[in-house]
């Protein structure tokens, strides 16, 4: 059989673990959008940004240890906290183009 179908196997044991670190990936994901955009948009707080960047870093650990229970390899995993790192930048470069639109073309 050709190395590209050869996977490693999973313990049956390992599938809830997986699913929940998963569901985490999604839940701290969501938490960390919705406090930045509030933030941001001025509905909370600026110093409620600084718990959005815990959730991002929850995120990430959370991302990087599915990757590991499901024995992704080191390019998988580069390429899974190099999109974290952009998750990170792109809230921030979404309301700064907002911005500048708003800045250029006035507020209507």
């Amino acid at each position: 059989m050709h190395p590209l179908f050869i996977r490693p196997e999973i313990a049956a044991n390992e599938f809830l673990p997986i699913f929940i670190v998963a569901s985490l990936v999604l839940v701290f994901g969501a938490a960390y959008a919705a406090s930045i955009t509030l933030a941001k948009m001025g509905f909370i707080s600026k110093k409620w940004s600084f718990i959005g960047y815990i959730f991002w870093v929850l995120q990430t650990y959370s991302l990087y240890d599915l990757a590991v229970r499901i024995h992704s390899n080191s390019f998988t995993l580069k390429v899974l906290m190099v999109a974290m790192a952009a998750y990170l930048f792109i809230p921030h470069l979404y309301f700064r183009l907002i911005t500048d639109i708003n800045k250029r073309y006035g507020e209507d």
